[in-house]
């Protein structure tokens, strides 16, 4: 596997920095292996909301997961507050980071991801296809 690491610096917004990296990458398909580090506030939409609830930090980002390519991405974090609560749900744009973020990414060079409106659910939904990259498997 072929990881991909990064180090997220003060100051920088989470979802803004992944979409940057996976569009710089040309990342066509990518998972989130791990992900973790401190916030000085979090976005998060939890279920069923309609917008994003910020959360006031200093916070730990105890749990980052989701697919990302350089046509979208769906993220879902967990963070903890001072008193150990724990707050989880999707990752918006405004999770600051307070002194670092540490995310691995894996490739997955045979897909290709992408996002469509689904008039089911009302969201851009991932859509899976093959790349046609012969090193996958």
């Amino acid at each position: 596997m072929n990881a991909h690491c990064l180090r997220l610096a003060p100051g920088q917004d989470l979802k803004h920095e992944l979409q940057a990296f996976a569009a710089t990458e040309a990342l066509e398909a990518g998972v989130i292996v791990t992900g973790l580090g401190s916030l000085t506030q979090a976005a998060l939409r939890f279920a069923a909301a309609a917008a994003a609830t910020v959360i006031a930090g200093p916070l730990e980002l105890v749990a980052l997961s989701g697919t990302l390519s350089r046509h979208g991405m769906h993220l879902h974090g967990a963070v903890a507050d001072a008193q150990g609560r724990v707050y989880g749900g999707h990752i918006m744009a405004g999770c600051l980071i307070r002194t670092t973020a540490e995310i691995a990414i894996a490739p997955l060079p045979h897909l290709r991801l992408d996002r469509q409106f689904d008039p089911q659910t009302g969201y851009l939904e991932l859509v899976v296809e093959p790349s046609g990259d012969p090193s996958g498997p």
